[in-house]
């Protein structure tokens, strides 16, 4: 039984999954974050887009016709 206890407390096999664990929920909580961020950045563009097209005017001068040579 205590060949088994010395054993399992120098297995460091279980303490390097715990790592990549914890590195990968950190890399996932910074992708949210990130795309939190992008998200509202996206939202203010599109309706300053939308907006300014909004205003816009278009009138038959603004197609581009010509006078036949």
């Amino acid at each position: 039984m205590m060949k088994f206890v010395k054993n399992f407390r120098n297995d460091e096999d279980g303490a390097v999954t715990v790592d990549w664990v914890v590195l990968t929920a950190a890399v996932v909580g910074l992708a949210i974050a990130a795309y939190g961020s992008i998200q509202s950045g996206a939202e203010g563009m599109t309706a300053n887009t939308g907006a300014f097209l909004g205003a816009q005017t278009v009138g038959a001068a603004d197609f581009g016709t010509q006078a036949a040579p």
